[in-house]
């Protein structure tokens, strides 16, 4: 991933000028892993640019929510939703999840998280990166919970994590009556073990399919499996 002000995919643009939080390859996989079969409603929790909505947008024919609780983040973010050819069909709001939580009567087919995930570490001098990154304004918990409350009955929920993180998100799906659908766990390259966490989960028990993916080759080429993934949104592939 560079550090341009932009990124261009097959069928959108993401501006990232004003974002705290550029494209990465975290929200490509979750935005190109996860299940839109089925989906009415879609709610995308910390939306930065806009990368994950709109990757489901592309494959979808949903109505999308996107919220953001960092201003700079959102504007842009409404901006690219703005400038897309799915811009009927999603919105993007300034606000917590808490708040919206809190707020809406709605219930979403699919919800969708690439969630802060630093914890006790040192803060980012940047406030609006510091926010994007640091799980203090949406603890795992926090998120959990919201998203049992705002799942419909068939809905699913799909997120990435630290693979460190596992065992605590084991847990709080448990404390919130969710059950693990998918797992798929994430190796940068062939060398190194899992460091991403893939998850889907929802309200409905289930057995657990788990598998496993490689981005890069030894030779720094992406997988194959990679390529298959994403293959939808890079232009090179």
């Amino acid at each position: 991933m560079g550090r341009n002000n932009y990124f261009q995919f097959k069928q959108f643009r993401i501006e990232q000028a004003r974002s705290a939080m550029k494209v990465g390859i975290d929200g490509i996989l979750l935005g190109a892993w996860a299940d839109v079969g089925d989906c009415n409603t879609i709610l995308d929790i910390g939306t930065g640019t806009g990368l994950i909505a709109l990757m489901l947008a592309q494959r979808s024919q949903a109505r999308i929510t996107a919220i953001e609780i960092e201003k700079n983040a959102a504007e842009e973010a409404t901006e690219n939703v703005a400038a897309s050819p799915w811009k009927d069909r999603v919105e993007v709001a300034n606000v917590s999840l808490q708040n919206f939580a809190a707020e809406t009567t709605s219930k979403f087919d699919l919800i969708v998280s690439n969630p802060p995930f630093f914890q006790n570490s040192l803060k980012a001098d940047n406030e609006s990166r510091s926010l994007a990154r640091h799980t203090d304004s949406l603890s795992y918990e926090t998120l959990v919970q919201s998203t049992s409350q705002l799942l419909s009955e068939k809905g699913r929920f799909a997120f990435i994590f630290p693979e460190t993180a596992s065992m605590e998100i084991e847990k709080l799906a448990q404390q919130n009556q969710l059950y693990i659908r998918r797992i798929t766990r994430i190796a940068p390259n062939e060398k190194k073990p899992a460091n991403r966490i893939l998850m889907e989960m929802s309200k409905k028990e289930t057995a657990t399919v788990t598998d496993d993916l490689v981005i890069y080759n030894n030779d720094g080429s992406c997988s194959d499996n990679f390529k298959t993934l994403t293959r939808d949104y890079y232009l090179n592939f």
